[in-house]
């Protein structure tokens, strides 16, 4: 054969609703000459990513997007796609509200990719991973439940981490600059001069990315002695409560027991997921690290070597923005990453092949 591949996996039928011609060879697995399986993983976003408008186009030209809409209101008894689309932003960015628009916006593309575009899981895509709630997303298309019982868990989830800490009571910030080991110096640090607080490192987000949560007092030192240290900034997040540290153990409680109460079938594809960055195939080994997700770190660094690790070369970001894909393209910038959140985006997957 002329060329790179040998051989090509494709995945078929591209259709837009607003044009007469189809779109088509969408490459997902490649197998090189020399015989590498070159694998693809679908990832999810998580809370930040929300906006206002946020899955709009691809239900305006695409029933299958406007059927998980239609879904997840039906499933929380409430006009979140209204939400979603008109606001206001304040109704948007509650942690009850945000986490389940999100996956609805994730999940509105995942079912556009599947009917329109033909995308099946095995055959197209190896792992699926999402950022915090978007391990809820990323279940879900992986056959785990269906968007109504997903956005009724995250309905959940959302309440109870809000619940959690008293509003004032803790903050999270950013760490830009220093690695995780530093960081881990800084919280020592920390400790030692206010024993009373806490701060927890919350997301690994990219090598020199890292996000610390607890007290507000304790950040608010941590943030302090970090650019004291030379880190390039440490920023406050705007964040309703502290994610992923100790302070939201009462949250997991809850989360235990929905999930407990929550029927789950078994994974299409293993998921890597965020509490022990490896990959996962057993639903009642998920449903226990989603319980400790909750309070532990989200080690997106290692998720991310991880799936490089088992020969990911092509990464699909699902949802709304590109954040996972800019992570992602720091942590390893060899795998290609796209985005699918838009009607546009669709053809810019199909020209990729």
């Amino acid at each position: 054969m002329h060329g790179r591949y040998v051989a090509m996996r494709l995945a078929f039928y591209a259709q837009r609703q607003y044009k007469a011609a189809n779109r088509c060879a969408l490459i997902l697995k490649i197998i090189t000459e020399q015989g590498v399986d070159m694998q693809v993983a679908l990832v999810f976003p998580g809370q930040g990513s929300q906006a206002i408008g946020m899955g709009q186009a691809l239900a305006k030209a695409f029933p299958a997007a406007r059927e998980v809409f239609e879904q997840v209101d039906e499933a929380l008894k409430q006009p979140l796609s209204k939400i979603m689309a008109e606001g206001p932003e304040a109704d948007l960015t509650l942690t009850e509200n945000a986490q389940p628009a999100i996956m609805a916006a994730s999940m509105a593309a995942f079912a556009v990719m599947q009917k329109e575009m033909g995308i099946s899981l095995p055959r197209d895509a190896s792992f699926v991973a999402g950022h915090s709630l978007g391990e809820y997303s990323a279940l879900a298309a992986a056959g785990v439940w269906d968007v109504g019982t997903c956005a009724k868990l995250l309905k959940i989830r959302g309440r109870a981490m809000q619940a959690a800490a008293p509003a004032g009571t803790g903050a999270m910030a950013a760490i830009i600059g220093p690695e995780i080991s530093a960081v881990r110096d800084i919280l020592e640090e920390t400790g030692n001069q206010l024993p009373s607080e806490i701060v927890e490192i919350a997301n690994h987000n990219a090598q020199n990315q890292i996000v610390i949560s607890g007290t507000k007092a304790g950040v608010e030192l941590a943030m302090q002695i970090a650019k004291e240290k030379g880190a390039k900034r440490a920023v406050a997040l705007s964040v309703s409560a502290p994610f992923h540290c100790s302070l939201m153990k009462s949250a997991a409680k809850t989360m235990e027991e929905a999930l407990a109460a929550t029927t789950m079938q078994p994974l299409i594809v293993p998921i890597v997921a965020n509490v022990t960055a490896q990959p996962v195939s057993d639903v009642n080994q998920m449903r226990a690290l989603l319980v400790q997700q909750v309070t532990g770190m989200v080690r997106w660094v290692d998720c991310v070597e991880t799936l490089h690790a088992r020969g990911v070369r092509k990464v699909i970001e699902i949802g709304s923005g590109n954040v996972l894909a800019g992570l992602i393209k720091r942590i390893a910038p060899d795998i290609t990453v796209q985005n699918v959140g838009l009607p546009e985006d669709l053809d810019a997957l199909a020209k990729a092949a």
